[in-house]
Formats: structure tokens, sequence, C-alpha cells
């Protein structure tokens, strides 16, 4: 068995992952003791990829796995047949069992891109659709129902924007229950103590732990349960991260090309490279802080080669960085760069735009020639209607540019 690494609270600390805790001085203690602990991380599969923003906990993870905990990942599929209200001004659309499932299968593949589920401390999948399913509602609303008070959960910020539209269902408010009782029954077939999340969770997480207090009293136990959260991946404008205007930075290799990774990754609000660099490599902070605070430009180089490097393997780092280099200085092979090929000549700007996927839609198009944004070949060209004919194209290639950040290198067949 690996020896367990005690400092695992202090890196925690050091690189700012550890935000909300039920009891800090427990949980140093568990994590200092030198004894391995088994702790859990839920997931409701409601989409059937990860982006980068959902991943901060799996990171969080890694770091308990490698420290020699046990880890557990949690797939909701019975939660997620409800939906977590959490932040949401309307009831989640309801999915269907098999979308669930299909979700779950297709989630497992990305997440070996961060623990390791081989060899001796390997990390378990369970899904609480497994004990759920057996549970009748009686014996639930019975044994656990009875110990939550509504209007404390109504109080809850879980609930808040729910409330506020007046639109909260009991449907809804059966999640905490069933989020809570899952730390119950994981402490009791798994023995985790631990309970990780996003901070949006907090008010689950504590739910947990409280029902297993309430629960100790009840039956004379003493199981001592800890919840702790990570902050959130959040813009400036507080926004949740892993959104580009582009789309989502996508774990899966399937959905986003290396390129779109790599950028994605570089378009990372300047305030947020230092957390980024802190959740996601295990470059030493003292040298994070002296990368972000010498050149912020060489910084997000830095963190975009590292992720790209880390989710998606060495070479699509370095193919993207060539073609982003490329692209932007001039400098290297346009081989490994974005790429759509025109079928006709001659073609309107706009349709271009929209058909490349470089805009939303053609009336984005028609916004950003408008406002000098769009580029062909260097040149700024302002009239949507513009025809691109053969004389754009140099070599074959013609270098379509959309403000600062988004490029496309257009072949004609």
């Amino acid at each position: 068995m690996k020896k367990v690494d005690t400092n695992l609270y202090n890196t925690l600390k050091e690189r700012g992952l550890l935000y909300q805790c039920t009891d800090e001085e427990a949980l140093k203690k568990l994590l200092e003791s030198g004894k391995p602990i088994a702790l859990y991380e839920g997931t409701d599969p409601t989409a059937s990829s990860l982006h980068i923003g959902h991943c901060v906990p799996y990171c969080i993870m890694r770091r308990f796995q490698q420290a020699g905990h046990k880890v557990v990942l949690l797939m909701g599929g019975a939660t997620a047949s409800i939906g977590d209200p959490t932040g949401r001004s309307e009831m989640r659309k309801v999915l269907d069992k098999e979308t669930i499932d299909d979700n779950i299968e297709k989630i497992k593949n990305s997440l070996k891109v961060f623990l390791d589920f081989e060899g001796e401390n390997k990390a378990e999948i369970v899904n609480n659709k497994d004990w759920f399913e057996n549970l009748s509602y009686i014996d639930f609303m019975r044994d656990v129902g009875r110990h939550f008070n509504v209007n404390k959960m109504l109080a809850n910020e879980i609930y808040a924007n729910r409330i506020k539209e007046g639109g909260l269902t009991l449907f809804e408010l059966g999640y905490m229950p069933m989020q809570a009782y899952d730390f119950i029954h994981l402490n009791k077939e798994k023995g985790c103590v631990l309970e990780w999340g996003g901070a949006d969770q907090w008010g689950n997480i504590v739910a947990g732990v409280e029902l297993a207090r309430k629960l100790n009293f009840e039956k004379g136990t003493n199981i001592e349960l800890v919840g702790a959260t990570n902050p959130l991946l959040l813009t400036p404008e507080g926004k949740k991260m892993g959104k580009t205007e582009k789309g989502a930075i996508w774990i899966d290799k399937d959905k986003i090309s290396a390129y779109d990774f790599y950028q994605g990754i570089y378009q990372t609000p300047d305030a947020c490279v230092e957390m980024m660099f802190a959740l996601f490599t295990d470059i030493p902070m003292g040298e994070i802080n002296e990368l972000v605070s010498a050149d912020i430009v060489k910084a997000k180089k830095r963190l975009a080669f590292e992720l790209t490097k880390f989710v998606r393997g060495e070479e699509d780092a370095k193919i993207a960085e060539e073609a982003s280099s490329a692209l932007f200085s001039g400098e290297g092979s346009l081989d490994n760069a974005p790429t759509f090929t025109v079928d006709t000549l001659p073609v309107q700007l706009n349709e271009l735009l929209f058909n490349s996927k470089l805009v939303p839609t053609k009336s984005e198009g028609r916004r950003m020639c408008a406002q000098g944004a769009i580029q062909i070949n260097g040149n700024v060209v302002k009239d949507f209607a513009y025809m691109v004919t053969e004389n754009d194209f140099k070599d074959g290639v013609l270098i379509l540019k959309k403000g600062k950040k988004n490029f496309m290198k257009i072949e004609k067949r």
C-alpha cells in the first residue's frame, strides 16, 4: 500500500483549493493522520460530456488519490432524474433513464484523464440509482424525510431562484434529502467520511453531514462525517468558466479540436490564470506567482500548453501551440490550424463566416463586419456582402479572422 502523503491539507490550502468545510480541524486531522480515508464526489450525468468547468472537483480528487486516499465517484443516475435546482430559475428538463445511462457511460471515459481506475488504489464509480431503485418511498420518507425541516430547506440558497420565480415543486424539493442520503449510504457501504464538491453544492453537502448527526442522536451511533468544497471557476463577471464565445471547452476529444481546446484555455480572463494554474497543474505556487506577475501573455500560453498536454496529451499540445503560433504571428506551419474547405467560389463573406462557424448566426456576422472585426489575410473587410474569390487566396489558402483571437484557415476544394 502506498504511503499516505500527510502534506495534502497544506497543499490544498496553499493552492486555494479548500473553500468551505463543515469541520476544518477534523479534516486537517484526517489528512495529517497518515491513514488513508475514503471520500466521494458526486456528479449528475445531465450531459454526455464534461467541459473544463465541470472538472475542478476531479482535479482535487486526483490529488487525494495521488496522496494515497480512496476516491469514490458517484454518478447520480437517480438524482439526475430530478435535477439539481441549485441556481436554476426554472425546473430542469426531465431526462429519461436511457439518456442518463448513456451519459454515464460516456462521462466515464472522460474521467480517465483525471483518475487512475487501475492498480492497487484505483478509483471506483458508483451509481445512486442502484440503491434508490430498491428503496420504497414510504421507507425513505419515514427514515430520512422526517429529519428535514421544510422551513430550513426553503431558506437554503439552492432553492432561492426557484422560489423567486414562484415555481418550486415538491419534485425538486426532494433533491436535497436524496443527496444527503447518498452520504449516509456511502459511509455505510464504502466507508466514505468526506464528501467533496463545488461551492454551489454547499447546502446539499451540509445536509448530508447534518443528517448523519441526527441519525447519531436517534440511533446512539457516533459517525463523524465531513463536507468540504472548492471555489467555483468563475469569470470576473461571476459566470461559470468552461465556455468561450465559440462554445464549451470539452474534455472529450471527439467534441473539440486540439487548437480550439488550446485557444479556449488561452482566452482565460487574466484574473483567473493563477487559479487555473493552481487547479490544473502541479507547478509550485511560487513559480506560478512569478510567471503571472512577470508576463500575463506568456503565462497564458504556458497555461494553455500545460492544460492541453494534461487533458489531450503532449502531441496535441504541440500541434495546437504550433498552429496558434502560425496564425497569430505568421511563424511556423499552418498544417494543423483549424480549417474549413469551400466547395464553390465566389462566396459571400457572411456565408463563409457562418458556414465555417466563426460566427453563430448570420446577423452576428453582419454586426462583426460593421464593427470592423473581420479580416481577410490581415485586411479589415466591413462589407458583409463582399464576395470572396480566387484572388483572395494565396497558394490555395485564405486566413479569415474574427476579432483578436479567432482564426480559420480557409482552403478551396
